[in-house]
């Protein structure tokens, strides 16, 4: 069940809001974690004990921590719980990879391997596993104490709204309110309106410009012209953005109606004036997450200048991995690693407004190897993005690429992630009642295009299912 289907728009998110505040205050917790449990079952029913499974475990660990005041036992303890959860991902989500690749290497030296081996990839455990490990590194670090009950860390953990594509939430951003959360009437309209805005960024925005870039990526790498190929990845370009960022604000919107308060995940990344900037920008809670629990522990930026790059630029390799089980993965991380050293050898150069172009085009670039199903085809792209002068012609009819809806939308992407920010600013400056009349009839405008292209469009892609 994903959040931009007529399902749960019409029969789990009403029927779940009726049954969460008719709930008392004090059961809500257990409300929320029945709730989350379906809809992960929803699409995984065998596969929702591996998620409580490593639930229990860390709950468990983090209890006994708090009983132990030797650091050894303490550390013991720690590297269990990360021992288990990089455990479940590295063979749920890594073990054909590299059978795949032992396999290669086996074939080199003249051995046939016959990899008969079918795993299925839960949904979310990515996510999931991130929040736990920090979880349990909190406690470990005595920055919070163990969850008081494990409805409330089963809760933490399954959430629904930030389950399956994040953003990925700490334990010290939300204990408190697993404990006690505001609920009111306008943090619940600002949840809806939240929720609208992120569902017509993945419905209307990110879904049209996916099927040209779906389109373009599955042409033979002979058979691609140079502006089609930019066309192509500027697409994916706003499809990632508008689809995470949509999914992102559905989920804050959708904590904000169960009271939880999410930090921000995503603030206009394309405007960045350089990689660094970037990656303060885009999938932010990751950021954080890389910094806190895997840049700083390495030593960070407290140790040698070359040490540091290093440290850099493994946190990336891992972030890449992260993502997806493909050398395609490894490649965009060690991009984005490499191009965030290079800047640090460069220092503040300047930051000047004209510099968002070639980070951008640095950024698209790195998509490439993110959209591309193989490293050969993410490298016979490339070739045709750099080739202006190619002779080959496009095997798709342009009037099946380009309509007048698609420049539409693709405009009005381009317009949104680069708009200036003081029109933002002065929109945001409007009276506060007229704002509330063009957000109301705006919000009723949305709920109707989204229904109506939900309804009458099958085209809906899920891309966290790789994640």
């Amino acid at each position: 069940m994903v959040f931009s289907s007529i399902i749960f728009l019409f029969c789990f998110l009403p029927l779940f809001l009726l049954a969460y505040y008719a709930t008392p205050k004090k059961l809500r917790n257990l409300t929320g974690l029945a709730a989350s449990l379906f809809f992960y079952s929803w699409g995984e029913p065998k596969l929702v004990g591996i998620l409580i499974l490593g639930s229990v475990i860390d709950f468990f660990i983090s209890k006994a921590m708090v009983n132990k005041e030797s650091m050894v036992v303490r550390k013991r303890l720690l590297t269990l719980s990360i021992f288990c959860n990089v455990g479940f991902l590295l063979y749920f989500k890594y073990a054909m990879f590299f059978l795949d690749q032992f396999a290669e290497v086996a074939s080199i030296f003249g051995k046939e391997l016959d990899v008969d081996l079918t795993i299925i990839l839960p949904l979310g455990i990515s996510f999931y596993t991130f929040q736990r490990i920090s979880y349990v590194v909190d406690v470990y670090s005595k920055k919070v104490p163990p969850a008081r009950s494990f409805v409330d860390f089963l809760m933490y953990v399954s959430l629904f709204p930030q389950l399956i594509a994040g953003p990925i939430v700490r334990y010290h951003d939300i204990q408190e309110q697993l404990k006690e959360r505001t609920h009111s009437l306008s943090r619940f309209a600002d949840g809806v309106w939240r929720f609208v805005l992120g569902l017509a960024k993945k419905v209307l925005i990110a879904n049209p410009l996916a099927q040209v870039a779906d389109t373009l990526f599955a042409q033979p790498a002979d058979g691609l012209p140079f502006e089609y190929a930019w066309l192509g990845v500027l697409c994916y370009a706003f499809q990632i953005y508008f689809d995470f960022s949509g999914y992102s604000d559905m989920a804050i919107g959708l904590g904000k109606m169960m009271g939880f308060e999410f930090l921000e995940n995503f603030n206009r990344p394309y405007i960045s004036r350089s990689i660094t900037e970037f990656w303060r920008r885009w999938h932010i809670s990751l950021s954080n997450w890389m910094r806190e629990y895997l840049y700083i522990p390495l030593g960070g930026n407290r140790i040698s200048t070359k040490r540091t790059y290093i440290n850099l630029w493994l946190v990336f390799l891992i972030s890449g991995f992260w993502h997806g089980a493909s050398w395609n993965f490894i490649i965009w991380g060690v991009i984005h690693g490499s191009l965030l050293c290079l800047e640090k050898t460069k220092g503040d150069w300047g930051r000047r407004r004209w510099q968002i172009i070639p980070t951008f085009i640095f950024v698209c670039f790195a998509w490439v190897f993110f959209r591309a199903e193989t490293l050969s085809a993410s490298m016979a792209y490339i070739a045709n993005m750099c080739n202006p002068f190619a002779d080959v012609t496009l095997g798709v009819p342009l009037y099946e690429l380009i309509s007048h809806r698609f420049i539409f939308v693709f405009i009005l992407a381009a317009f949104i992630s680069f708009a200036p920010t003081l029109l933002l600013k002065k929109l945001g400056e409007l009276p506060d009642t007229l704002l509330n009349m063009l957000k109301a009839l705006l919000l009723v405008c949305l709920i109707v295009l989204c229904v109506t292209n939900l309804i009458n469009s099958g085209y809906n892609p899920f891309i966290y299912f790789r994640f």
